[in-house]
Formats: structure tokens, C-alpha cells, sequence
């Protein structure tokens, strides 16, 4: 339970996802005020992020709430995932695998029912770490400690020996506050600096304070 582990997110580090104003477009072209579509269907994107509902009936909810026939599904689902899955951060990815046999390898993402096998099919993610953990697939999602706490456990390493990379500062905060190390991710650079640091520390011994 001394291993040194490096835990990253999905979203905005391993990949880039820009906003692409794929509800805007919709919310147009079905003539709705901005905003509704948000709000029609805000239950079934949280009971989505914690897999409390199927990917089937978020296609059924996504026709009854909007009006919209089975093309149109299809059509507004296919938007949302191209949104959601972005595009690969090849750099980092690529430089993931040379960490391998140094630390532990893990993911820990705030996700969407389906995600896991869309990501596999793109990004092999199951192939590049050791453990993935989704939040529908536990029904927990970050920033709640206990989020933190699976990730570490499922991957057998004490919390202060782990560092995590999210891009979101009320997650890192979280992190910090599970007693993880953790890193604000704004590019490659700092961030594999940051995995170079840590590694080259080493776990840490009772008492000793993280680096960040």
C-alpha cells in the first residue's frame, strides 16, 4: 500500500473538449427559448453522471421531454458525445505508457452511461491504465471524497502516496482534502513535470507534506 500512483481525469487532460454549441443549435432548430433543453432534461443528465438510469431510457427521455422523433435521437445523442468525447490529447496519452512499471496507473472520471465503451472504442483508455473509474458505474461523482477514496482503494495505494490530474480546481481541491497530492492540469508540460516530481520523491512517509 506504498506505491506511488498517478490517477488522471478524462475531460480536459486526456481529452480536449471544447464547447461545440451543439444544444444551442438544437434549442434553434426546435425554436425553444435558451436554456430549455438543459432544463427539460437536468434529472436525466444527474441520473445519467451516476448511472442511476440506462442509456435506453436516456434515448426515450430525450423523445418525450424535446418532441423529437427516432432520427432526431439519434441525431441530438450523436451531438452530445462528439461534445463529451472531444479529441484525444495525443501528447500526453502517448506519454502515459512510459510511466508504466514506475507507479500505478489509473483514471477516475465524472462520466455519462455509455461512456465507458464509446472511450474504449476511440481511446483504448482500458489498455493505457491499470483501473478506469467511472461515476455512473460507482454513482458517485466528483468532487465527493468517497469518489477519490474508490480510486485509490480499487488501485491499492494509499491516498498521500497518489497524485491525481483534473482540470477542474474544485476537484483538486477535493483531492487534496482526501489526502491525495494533486495537480491543476493546464498543459502537457507542467503537468508531466508535476509526474516527474512525484515520482522522483517517491511515496510519502507519516508526516511528511505533499508537494501539492
Amino acid at each position: 500500500m506504498t506505491t506511488t500512483c498517478i490517477i488522471f481525469d478524462i475531460g480536459g487532460v486526456l481529452e480536449i473538449t471544447p464547447e461545440t454549441g451543439w444544444v444551442q443549435r438544437w434549442e434553434e432548430l426546435l425554436e425553444l427559448p435558451p436554456g430549455t433543453v438543459n432544463e427539460r432534461m437536468r434529472d436525466v443528465w444527474r441520473a445519467g453522471s451516476v448511472g442511476s438510469i440506462s442509456e435506453a431510457e436516456v434515448y426515450k427521455q430525450v423523445a418525450v421531454r424535446l418532441g423529437l422523433d427516432m432520427p432526431q435521437v439519434e441525431a441530438f445523442m450523436g451531438d452530445l458525445w462528439a461534445e463529451y468525447l472531444g479529441i484525444p490529447n495525443q501528447e500526453l496519452i502517448d506519454y502515459v505508457p512510459e510511466l508504466r512499471g514506475s507507479c500505478r496507473l489509473g483514471i477516475l472520471s465524472n462520466s455519462f452511461v455509455g461512456a465507458r465503451e464509446r472511450e474504449v472504442a476511440l481511446y483504448q483508455f482500458d489498455e493505457l491504465v491499470e483501473q478506469v473509474v467511472y461515476s455512473h458505474e460507482i454513482g458517485i461523482e466528483k468532487p465527493d471524497l468517497r469518489a477519490f477514496e474508490a480510486a485509490c482503494a480499487g488501485l491499492e495505494v494509499l491516498p498521500e502516496s497518489c497524485l491525481f490530474i483534473d482540470d477542474v480546481a474544485a476537484n483538486i481541491e477535493a483531492a487534496r482534502a482526501a489526502g491525495m497530492q494533486a495537480h491543476l492540469f493546464e498543459d502537457n508540460d507542467r503537468a508531466i513535470k508535476r509526474i516527474v516530481a512525484h515520482l522522483g520523491a517517491g511515496p510519502l512517509l507519516p508526516g511528511q507534506a505533499p508537494l501539492g
